[in-house]
Order: C-alpha cells, then sequence, then structure tokens
C-alpha cells in the first residue's frame, strides 16, 4: 500500500480502494468514456467514473451477462433488484461490502444523487428483461423482438441514459448556485445529451440487439430502414446541438471533458448516416483508436484556443 492509503481511515481505504475497481470498470468498456474523464477536473473524475461502473455493472446483467453464466430470467430479475436494493441502502448508509455500490453511493450521497434517479434507471433496466411474450404492452416484431413505440422509446430512454446525464450534472455542479431557470436550461442539456449518446448506440448496436438480444429499441415493426435512419439521425444531431449549447454553462473543469464527448459521438452520428442500413446489422460502426485520439486533441485545442485565459 501507498503511503497515501495507509494515512487513510478503514472507511478511507476502503472508499479508495473501491474507487479504484470503478476506475477498471470503465477501462475494460469504454476507450471513448475512459478518454473523455481524464480531461474532466481532478474534483470530478472518481465521481463520473463511479457513476459509470454502476450503470456498466447493471447493464450488463440485463445485456446477457447473466444469461450466458447460465442464470434464469427469474433469477435475473431477483439480481437486478438485490442490485438496486444495495444501491438505495448505500446511498442511506454511505457504506456497501459491494466495492462498485459503495464508490456509487459515495458519489451520489457527495452530489445528491437520490432516488429520483437511480430509480428510474433501474426501471429501464428491468424493461430490458422481458421477453415479447411476458411484455405484451411494448409489443412483437415480426422477428420476435420486443419493439419500442415512441413513448415507450422515451421512457426507456429518460430512465437509461438522461438520469445519467442528470447524475453526471449533479457532480459537475454541486455547491453551485442557480435560478430555477438557469437549473432547467442545464438539466435539458444533461438530458439532450445522454438521449444523444443512447440513441447513437441504438443504431451502433443495430445488430446485436436485434439478433442476440430480440429488441427493437428504434422501430415499432421490429424493422430500422433508410428513411427512419436518416430521421433518428436528425434527432440525433437536434439532441447535440442542444446538449452544446449549455456546455458554457457548466464549470470550467467539466467543459473540456463533454466538449470531447459530444464530438466523438458526433463523429459517430455522421458515420452511421453514411453506412447502408444493410451494413448496420451487420457492423459496429466505430472510430479507431488513433483518430479518437486524434479528435479528442483537436476539440481539447479547439476548446483551449476560444476559452477566454
Amino acid at each position: 500500500m501507498s503511503r497515501e492509503l495507509d494515512r487513510l481511515s478503514p472507511l478511507g481505504r476502503y472508499s479508495a480502494a473501491s474507487n479504484r475497481i470503478a476506475k477498471s470498470v470503465i477501462g475494460a468498456y469504454s476507450t471513448s468514456f475512459g478518454l473523455s474523464t481524464r480531461m474532466l477536473g481532478p474534483r470530478h473524475r472518481n465521481h463520473v467514473r463511479n457513476i459509470y461502473a454502476l450503470v456498466r455493472v447493471a447493464d450488463e446483467l440485463v445485456d446477457g451477462v447473466a444469461e450466458e453464466a447460465g442464470i434464469a430470467l427469474a433469477q435475473q430479475h431477483e439480481m437486478l433488484d438485490l442490485f438496486e436494493a444495495e444501491t438505495e441502502s448505500g446511498m442511506s448508509l454511505g457504506y456497501s461490502s459491494n466495492p462498485i455500490v459503495h464508490a456509487f453511493s459515495c458519489t451520489a450521497r457527495e452530489a445528491g444523487i437520490g432516488v429520483e434517479l437511480t430509480r428510474p434507471f433501474f426501471s429501464s433496466m428491468r424493461t430490458d428483461l422481458r421477453s415479447a411474450a411476458s411484455a405484451p404492452d411494448i409489443g412483437a416484431g415480426s422477428a420476435g423482438a420486443v419493439c419500442f413505440s415512441g413513448s415507450d422509446h422515451a421512457e426507456y430512454v429518460y430512465g437509461s441514459a438522461e438520469v445519467v446525464g442528470l447524475m453526471c450534472l449533479r457532480v459537475f455542479d454541486r455547491g453551485r448556485a442557480h435560478s430555477a431557470q438557469g437549473r432547467r436550461r442545464l438539466e435539458h442539456g444533461a438530458r439532450c445529451l445522454g438521449a444523444a449518446f443512447q440513441n447513437v448506440n441504438f443504431l451502433r448496436d443495430l445488430g446485436d440487439d436485434t439478433q442476440r438480444l430480440g429488441r427493437s429499441y428504434l422501430s415499432e415493426s421490429g424493422a430500422v430502414d433508410s428513411q427512419s435512419r436518416d430521421r433518428w439521425i436528425a434527432l440525433i444531431r437536434e439532441q447535440i446541438d442542444e446538449a452544446a449549447r449549455t456546455i458554457p454553462l457548466l464549470p470550467r473543469d467539466a467543459r473540456l471533458a463533454v466538449h470531447c464527448a459530444l464530438r466523438l459521438f458526433s463523429t459517430l452520428a455522421d458515420r452511421l448516416a453514411q453506412v447502408p442500413v444493410e451494413e448496420l446489422t451487420q457492423r459496429r460502426v466505430t472510430v479507431a483508436g488513433p483518430q479518437k485520439a486524434a479528435l479528442l486533441l483537436r476539440t481539447a485545442l479547439d476548446v483551449r484556443t476560444r476559452s477566454p485565459r
């Protein structure tokens, strides 16, 4: 153990270890978010990683990891319920024996994240455990996939992505005072950015979602054609533009990272617009590592050039 850890109290050392575990989760699953979080100010980095780790663990549970381990659907529901209960208990007590939950709980308590944000998230995760047969209220397409109507999609995206944007906003904005109007503008931007990220990922994961997971987030019929793809791209661009307008309202030590994440997903949207829909079901559109690094570097230079000294 380093001398720094040796000087901590037992709870402080456990919290530091939990932060390290959360950091390892983001490193294993997302180079994009990993790079972006490095551009956050030091006071934000661990907190955003802790949020990411919690939502990633829940997302993996419902996206096939538990099923691959041979766990029945009913047990997956029980595990997700337990994970939510552990999260709420950790947020209330300031401690959890689950390091991922503990790290998130410390962040939630410091940033003022409450069940008004975690419960919609877990509700959306529960939706992913439904099958077409068990969720007739959502509906099934011709291929037997669970299909989302416009209202279903909006509710799901709010819980799975927009609330995550709101959680990050509470991290960035802790200790700052705003008028009611200013608060609404910031929350609108955070929700738009979360929704844009999610909709980009729906298009990127079109094949996996429909073929492996049996879900059609973007179509009530279960199929996405070029016209509907273009409509989704237009919506994503609107959401990105709305989010971009609120970045100047964020604290200075959060703006660069948000700019970088926004630029990356904007680039992905442009690429998705150029790929034939048939190809979207066969491969996942990405930005290669060197191109991603160059894109983030250019964004950093652009932001620093424009920012007043």
